[in-house]
């Protein structure tokens, strides 16, 4: 013996018992949108290139002399503009390093908030000589 169920309601509501009077939702797409601030697409950037720089250079940025990431971001009608600025290992290519930095922080910060990233822009604030992780060392 088998029920008889109901289409699903293309409003999204959940199936009502026989003779319930709910009120109806609005449609998925009348019901609003999920804000994220300007802040918080910031901070997911700074945690983003923090992130890529790891990658870059095998270990925490801290490790290597670097400081952390600091960023900004502005949004506006579901997309975002970034701006990072950070410390990269010396010697180093820095256009090739910043572009793919720009590339993998704009995918990470699309993937967690899904926002369109139209720009990343970097700023490498110091140059830190590899050199000068092994001078602070002990024989």
């Amino acid at each position: 013996m088998s029920a008889h169920l109901p289409p699903p309601d293309p409003s999204g509501s959940p199936p009502r018992e026989a003779g319930a009077s709910a009120p109806r939702l609005p449609l998925p797409a009348e019901r609003g949108a999920t804000v994220i601030p300007a802040r918080v697409v910031a901070d997911i950037a700074a945690r983003a290139a923090y992130e890529a720089l790891t990658r870059q250079v095998g270990l925490p940025p801290a490790r290597r002399g670097l400081a952390a990431p600091r960023s900004s971001a502005v949004v506006h009608d579901g997309s975002a503009r970034l701006g990072l600025t950070l410390d990269l290992p010396y010697p180093v290519d820095i256009a090739g390093v910043s572009r793919q930095m720009q590339r993998r922080i704009a995918e990470r910060v699309a993937q967690l908030t899904g926002m369109r990233v139209s720009e990343v822009t970097l700023i490498v604030q110091r140059l830190v000589p590899a050199e000068s992780l092994e001078r602070g060392r002990v024989a």
